[in-house]
């Protein structure tokens, strides 16, 4: 087993089994204090992407849940990055990540996990969490909830509406500009698309799951959204599409959290380490509640 210790942080390379393929994962934790850590955290990716994370993303979270007390997991589903098997997506990874939790508790002795993900990792870890009485809660990062509907309804609302209120963009409207004519196809392709059902119903399997998944879920829940990301508003999008929904996310023990410099990766260092830090303030909040 391969170790590296960076000050109280200790990482080492951790593999345990999940069906009949080994996976791979890197375990954070803090060597003055791993005896006490009652929760911990598994660090669920977005794909199609494994382990590190964009610009390293998730091993600088690793790292500093660690440095405040909180060991994480951070792994590759099978068929990703060095872990065995076929490749999936992430409506096919509730079983990767039952087997993620049981080996952070193998490796640390916890008890309680926080499932942390981003993107599709993030709708996978909804989708899953409910059915597994070890999750003491849910940070969603940008949660991927994207059906042509809500693409349509969040293009209009969020870019053409925009560029519709600029000046500029009239003033090559009145020069012609083939440019703006074919925005002006593109907006009412979009509009039809927006409209096309406005049942508020999820024709899209997995978004039914991740609904059902957030009504059946007790535990606190940390929604992340950036403000410069697309991704965020179609989940705005998809939240306000019914108001049991929408509901549901205002509820108690629900937290929204908006990081409004921040993209979808959170490339920049600020927004990155706001993030960190009120993920792990979130976290010392969930522990001591208990």
């Amino acid at each position: 087993m391969s170790t590296l210790r960076d000050g109280p942080v200790v990482e080492r390379f951790a593999t345990f089994e999940c069906g009949d393929d080994t996976c791979i994962g890197i375990v954070a934790s803090n060597a003055d204090v791993a005896s006490r850590a009652d929760i911990g955290v598994v660090i669920v990716v977005g794909g199609p992407q494994y382990r590190v994370g964009s610009h390293r993303q998730f091993v600088t979270l690793a790292r500093a849940l660690a440095a405040s007390g909180v060991p994480a997991l951070r792994f590759d589903y099978r068929g990703m990055g060095d872990s065995a098997g076929e490749c999936r997506n992430f409506e096919h990874v509730d079983t990767d990540i039952g087997a993620a939790i049981a080996s952070l508790q193998l490796e640390t002795g916890v008890a309680r996990v926080v499932l942390w993900g981003l993107c599709d990792g993030a709708s996978a870890a909804l989708m899953y969490a409910a059915a597994d009485p070890r999750v003491a809660g849910i940070v969603l990062s940008n949660p991927w909830a994207r059906s042509e509907q809500i693409a349509a309804a969040t293009q209009v609302r969020h870019y053409y509406f925009r560029r519709m209120m600029s000046g500029d963009f009239w003033r090559k409207m009145l020069r012609g500009d083939i440019g703006v004519r074919r925005s002006v196809h593109e907006l009412a392709g979009a509009v039809r698309g927006a409209l096309r059902d406005r049942s508020g119903t999820d024709s899209i399997h997995y978004l039914q799951r991740m609904h059902d998944g957030l009504a059946r879920f007790r535990g606190p829940v940390l929604c992340v959204l950036s403000g410069n990301d697309f991704t965020a508003r179609e989940f705005e999008a998809w939240s306000d599409q019914q108001p049991q929904r929408k509901a549901l996310l205002t509820r108690p023990g629900v937290e929204v959290y908006r990081s409004d410099a921040a993209d979808h990766t959170f490339s920049d260092a600020p927004s990155r380490d706001a993030v960190t830090t009120k993920t792990i303030e979130w976290i010392t909040r969930l522990r001591s509640a208990r």
